[in-house]
């Protein structure tokens, strides 16, 4: 199993505090996800995330084809940083590390995902085709949509 890796940073002009209370709020998820992605929650949720908390969701992967998703968070370090997990859905492993550290004038928020996916050499053949680049693109949809909420370095 191949596992692959996305990164990305970015500076918000915002205190850690504001940051972290924005995305320590699984509900947030839906308005920084792109809305054609299809990405639905379909588990009820509290206000705030916790450790061990699992969250349900479905997502759309071709057109009329869903998947359900279900991730845990983990590793919850108030503040700072907090870990989602897969448990079942469309990746063979995914491993996704927020984390927000003060930085002069705001928080650098940093996403780091690790992720493998199923069916071996076909599934890296989709993975160069378009998992690659859809990953990338609803990550710098993310990015876009919290700069301009913001503001951006």
């Amino acid at each position: 199993m191949k596992i692959h890796t996305l990164r990305q940073e970015q500076i918000l002009p915002i205190p850690i505090e504001e940051a972290w209370e924005f995305f320590s709020s699984p509900a947030n998820l839906d308005a920084i996800t792109p809305p054609d992605l299809g990405f639905e929650i379909t588990c009820p949720l509290p206000t705030r995330m916790f450790e061990g908390q699992i969250i349900t969701y479905r997502v759309k992967v071709a057109p009329l084809v869903w998947l359900p998703w279900v991730t845990e968070i983990k590793c919850v370090e108030e503040g700072r940083s907090f870990i989602d997990e897969q448990r079942f859905g469309p990746y063979k492993f995914w491993h996704h590390r927020h984390a927000f550290e003060p930085v002069g004038g705001g928080v650098l928020m940093t996403d780091v995902v690790h992720y493998a996916l199923p069916f071996g050499p076909f599934g890296e053949i989709a993975r160069a085709l378009f998992v690659r680049r859809k990953l990338e693109w609803i990550f710098g949809y993310r990015k876009k949509w919290l700069a301009e909420r913001y503001g951006d370095e």
